[in-house]
């Protein structure tokens, strides 16, 4: 088994530290999905939940908490994002709504925790704003979807298309 990073030799946690790596352009792109009735959707949709725009607030939020990970996620490292997108659409099947988050930045370590945090974060967010008339949603399918720069390179989910 591969020793953890933020493990000392002697099992304590610690920040890894970053600072021989060298800066690469490091993206990765993740989803995930929160199912609800379908009046639920039509009422999103249709812009007639009390809270306001839902896709937008969502997709604010999920912003917000990719530029914010180092914050709620102890051993992260603060990093400065040079591009961060969140979409959030109707699931083909009618069943909720997807979201999908990009993250890009120029650094010595993987955005990968911002753009899980960002599609958590709006997912979230969803819900808070739609619980009144949905209580019974579910958040599921959170997911790394494709990683790419650094020493360990690119990576995709397989068979799965992270354009």
């Amino acid at each position: 088994m591969t020793q953890l990073p933020h493990l000392t030799e002697t099992g304590e946690v610690h920040i890894v530290d970053v600072g021989d790596k060298a800066q690469t352009r490091r993206v990765a792109i993740a989803e995930g999905h929160i199912r609800m009735e379908p009046a639920t959707l039509k009422a999103v949709l249709d812009h007639q939940i009390k809270k306001g725009d839902v896709l937008a607030v969502a997709r604010i939020a999920g912003l917000m908490a990719a530029k914010k990970t180092w914050d709620i996620v102890p051993l992260c490292h603060p990093i400065a994002l040079t591009h961060a997108e969140v979409v959030i659409r109707p699931m083909e099947d009618g069943s909720g709504l997807e979201c999908r988050a990009e993250t890009v930045t120029v650094e010595r370590t993987g955005v990968e925790m911002e753009a899980i945090h960002a599609v958590q974060a709006a997912l979230l967010t969803v819900y808070d704003m739609c619980k009144a008339m949905d209580r019974g949603m579910e958040i599921g399918g959170v997911r790394l979807l494709h990683k790419s720069g650094g020493r360990s390179g690119t990576w995709d989910r397989a068979g799965q298309n992270p354009a």
